[in-house]
């Protein structure tokens, strides 16, 4: 029994206790109500009705390929022109041998997102995939968003869905969820005016899904969206899981909010934003994804946004995976995030454990591969 001492969340409560659909409304009352205690319950109770006390992280190394881009996001401070100083771009060799270079055993999981790059070729990006499978069989390739997608189709000069086809040919596995910023066009326009539009974000995602690829969603909150516009976000996101459920049996794997950094890009510099996203704005904004993206099987602390300490309070406001080891990051770094670059496993595993959780190790396509329990605590 759940009594709220907001008056307006007694409905919602019992909805969510009766596993019943929120509507926008429910939404838009969540995100304004002071009861953050029984938001906290509410959510937690819905993820452990989904996955008990575990908690799922992937063992995984993030690569970007290239921090060239020509689309220029207002809100990035991580892409380069050609010929500055700080500027990276890497042939299909080196990326092999730049995972070769850290390659540890038990790596499951290659996550790759970069700038769109000005010149490469088409034929680059299956050519990548491809040896990258060929060298590292076991490693399941995560690559490519929507955006990036929407790029090679341009480039190809192939519809986005026969791109999809041909990198999952070459060996792609999986699609992380970046390139969604946020949805609304009023937003849109001024962080991300040169990118994938949300519709075509929206179809290709659907696309994948059609293929039997599991993808991920994001949203970058935090800077000059209205709460209105993040729930309509998240409500084009559970339309798209609805219809892929229905069509084609699976679709998202997990909705990731992503805290924006406020250093070093040109949005933060004309708001003169320097503070990041407080932790209760983080943490109602997962309460609120959990409790309303119903379809959706995981919500996701990224800790590399938020932070560690954050993201095991997180795993009570209803979050169940908190990525991977990542082994290196460099978008969010370059904009301020203050996280580390990477995390062991064992302080993933320790960070699940001490929030009274059970830390599950999975693979890109959540198959749990270890459950680890109290014994491993004192290790």
């Amino acid at each position: 029994m759940i009594a709220p001492r907001d008056p307006r969340l007694a409905p919602i409560a019992d909805k969510v206790l009766r596993g019943e659909r929120l509507n926008f409304q429910d939404g838009l009352t969540l995100y304004a109500t002071p009861d953050l205690n029984t938001l906290m319950r509410l959510a937690n109770l819905t993820r452990e009705r989904l996955h008990g006390d575990k908690t799922y992280f992937v063992h995984s190394m993030r690569l970007e390929f290239t921090n060239l881009c020509y689309v220029g996001c207002t809100f990035c401070a991580f892409a380069a022109r050609k010929g500055e100083e700080r500027a990276w771009d890497y042939d299909a060799d080196t990326v092999v041998e730049k995972v070769r270079e850290k390659y540890v055993p038990g790596l499951t999981e290659l996550h790759m997102s970069s700038g769109h790059h000005p010149n490469r070729p088409w034929s680059f990006y299956p050519e990548m995939v491809s040896k990258l499978r060929a060298n590292f069989p076991d490693l399941q390739v995560k690559a490519f968003t929507a955006a990036e997608i929407e790029h090679l189709s341009k480039i190809s000069k192939k519809p986005t869905l026969d791109v999809l086809r041909e990198l999952q040919a070459a060996g792609l596995a999986a699609m992380p969820g970046g390139g969604a910023e946020i949805f609304a066009d009023r937003v849109r326009r001024q962080v991300a005016k040169n990118k994938v539009k949300a519709e075509k974000w929206l179809q290709i995602h659907r696309e994948a899904h059609s293929l039997g690829l599991r993808t991920n969603a994001t949203m970058l909150y935090g800077h000059i969206e209205t709460l209105e516009e993040r729930l309509d976000h998240m409500h084009r996101l559970r339309e798209l899981q609805d219809a892929s459920l229905a069509d084609f049996g699976g679709g998202l794997h997990a909705f990731i909010p992503l805290a924006f950094q406020p250093m070093g890009n040109s949005l933060a510099q004309n708001l003169g934003k320097t503070e990041y996203t407080t932790g209760l704005d983080d943490l109602r904004n997962l309460a609120v994804a959990r409790l309303y993206l119903d379809n959706v099987p995981h919500i996701k602390g990224y800790w590399v946004m938020i932070g560690s300490e954050l993201t095991q309070i997180s795993l009570d406001w209803g979050v169940s995976d908190i990525d991977g080891t990542i082994l290196e990051e460099h978008i969010a770094h370059a904009a301020g995030a203050q996280s580390p670059m990477s995390l062991s496993q064992q302080k993933m595993i320790r960070m699940i454990q001490q929030a009274g959780r059970t830390p599950v190790l999975r693979d890109a396509f959540y198959n749990e591969l270890q459950v680890f329990g109290a014994a491993q605590a004192a290790d």
